[in-house]
């Protein structure tokens, strides 16, 4: 199965759980009266949406090479990642804002609905199900070395944590009595809070490879050292790097000695080619700039 089918599959799989649980959790949540697993069931239906953009993001940018565009689509799944890691912050704030409404409520003398059973088990199923998902996702999207993968499949473990934090509050909420329902805003704001740190993160990565960031300084070096280990080469410098989705693209000048045939120049370039290649992959974008050694 190739790369593409492979990430259909997984997220395909991924988006059958979030429309169940978006249903499950809406139904329980009225019925079981209570706010925080609504507000769950509103992350799932994020959950959802995303799930639908990485599928379409994802086959463009599996598209070859074309006329306008020389270096592939690999910048498609980056935007995903970044739509992804942006849709996942803007429901964090909605989490946010919402318990702390709610808490300032209770604190003026509001009352609370005291939350049901039937939410309580809501969210452990969420729990469960989120939980086997992300760890299938996060497998997947390593073997394929997919950010859109890996951003939708920290999707699915704040939608997780989230569970996690209502299931204290519901359970909280109905071990201790209806003084307490209080508990159910205040653990969305807390499991809000971890939402918007995996947001950021997804945000950060998403953002640099748009903006063109370097690769880390680790890997630039593994780099150098590959080129270093061609005999006859000296010097590489000028080394830039960046992602094209899922594919690395590097430029570099490198030094041979100038009375070297230019033949023999172009074989050390093409063994140099050969080697990162064997390393990052046939898709890797290498462009190699030969200047003779004084």
């Amino acid at each position: 199965m190739d790369r593409e089918k492979e990430v259909y599959r997984v997220t395909l799989w991924g988006s059958v759980v979030n429309l169940v649980l978006v249903v499950f959790k809406f139904l329980a949540g009225v019925f079981g009266h209570s706010t925080a697993m609504i507000a769950d069931a509103v992350h799932s239906v994020s959950d959802f949406i995303t799930d639908i953009i990485v599928l379409a993001f994802v086959r463009i940018s599996h598209r070859p090479k074309d006329k306008s565009h020389d270096y592939g689509h690999g910048k498609f799944e980056t935007l995903a990642t970044t739509l992804v890691g942006a849709a996942l912050f803007a429901v964090a704030v909605g989490i946010l804002i919402e318990g702390v409404k709610k808490i300032v409520f209770w604190l003026q003398g509001g009352t609370l609905p005291q939350p049901g059973w039937l939410a309580l088990a809501a969210a452990v199923v969420s729990i469960v199900l989120k939980e086997l998902t992300f760890q299938f996702t996060k497998r997947k999207a390593e073997q394929l070395d997919s950010q859109a993968m890996k951003a939708n499949a920290w999707h699915h473990r704040s939608d997780a944590l989230s569970s996690v934090g209502t299931m204290f509050g519901i359970g909280g909420a109905l071990l201790l009595g209806q003084r307490w329902a209080v508990l159910d805003p205040i653990a969305s704001v807390v499991v809000g809070g971890l939402i918007v740190k995996v947001a950021v993160d997804l945000l950060r990565n998403g953002m640099g490879e748009l903006m063109e960031q370097s690769l880390p300084e680790s890997v630039e070096n593994e780099i150098l050292d590959i080129v270093k280990s061609v005999p006859g080469v000296d010097e590489p410098h000028d080394l830039c790097t960046r992602r094209i989705g899922n594919h690395y693209a590097m430029e570099m000048h490198i030094l041979v000695d100038g009375s070297m045939p230019l033949t023999e120049a172009h074989e050390k370039a093409t063994e140099i080619e050969r080697l990162l290649k064997e390393r990052y992959g046939e898709e890797t974008h290498i462009s190699i700039h030969v200047e003779p050694k004084e």
